[in-house]
């Protein structure tokens, strides 16, 4: 088995529910989908992400800076991840079409991971 890492995009103007039984609702199909996975054996990390734009580490001249990102240009942000256990990239984008993140406007990033 191979590990594939499932990055969660989402548009940045995507608007995002407010309403407490809306949000019970779609955390709970997540909860209910990351459950099914570890129960069949695939499912090995995951987590929502915080809603805040996080930081942008990069070199200049040798040296790291530290900027807020993403920049304000961006049209999606990652909002989450999970990391699975599949058979091949093929097995691995079937898993991703069942996760009920592409039902959003949403997709997802589909990665594998060397040497894990």
């Amino acid at each position: 088995m191979a590990n594939f890492m499932f990055l969660l995009h989402r548009p940045v103007d995507r608007l995002i529910r407010r309403d407490p039984d809306d949000i019970a609702r779609v955390t709970r199909e997540y909860v209910d989908w990351a459950d099914r996975m570890r129960a069949e054996g695939h499912l090995k990390a995951g987590s929502k992400l915080t809603e805040d734009a996080g930081k942008i580490l990069r070199a200049k001249d040798g040296r790291p800076t530290t900027t807020d990102g993403p920049y304000a240009e961006s049209r999606e942000i990652v909002g989450g991840y999970f990391l699975l256990d599949a058979g091949s990239y093929a097995e691995a984008c079937r898993i991703a079409e069942s996760c009920p993140h592409l039902k959003y406007g949403s997709y997802i990033e589909v990665r594998q991971v060397e040497g894990v």
